[in-house]
């Protein structure tokens, strides 16, 4: 069984690949993703939707700080090659993750990826 970091660990394996159906694969069909920078997203379609529009608009790597553990908990610390930093909170049961929330500057991100701002 794996523990929660290290299914954190395969999903920034997976993150840094772009492979969205990987990434997915690591969710709970009733998992709620939260960027507390957007709206929560719900539902394993939702979340697919997310990263896959997500990997369309930027460029997005995850180099990992830090990872920490505390029971079904894995808290990560990432930063990426612009820059950017933030941390996400990870609930995982039985290798799944029910709850993600992550805390990032959005306005920096938009900026370094020349998208637009909202």
């Amino acid at each position: 069984m794996l523990s929660p970091k290290e299914v954190v660990n395969k999903w920034v394996d997976a993150f840094n690949a772009g492979d969205v159906d990987a990434i997915v694969g690591l969710y709970d069909e009733g998992a709620t993703n939260h960027q507390v920078a957007n709206e929560p997203v719900i539902g394993i379609a939702a979340i697919k939707e997310m990263f896959t529009n997500e990997f369309l608009a930027a460029k997005m790597v995850c180099i990992v700080e830090n990872i920490f553990e505390d029971g079904q908990w894995a808290i990560l610390e990432w930063k990426d090659p612009l820059g950017l930093r933030g941390c996400g909170f990870f609930h995982i049961v039985n290798e799944k993750i029910v709850f993600q929330r992550g805390y990032w500057d959005k306005l920096s991100f938009l900026k370094q990826h020349n998208l637009p701002i909202e």
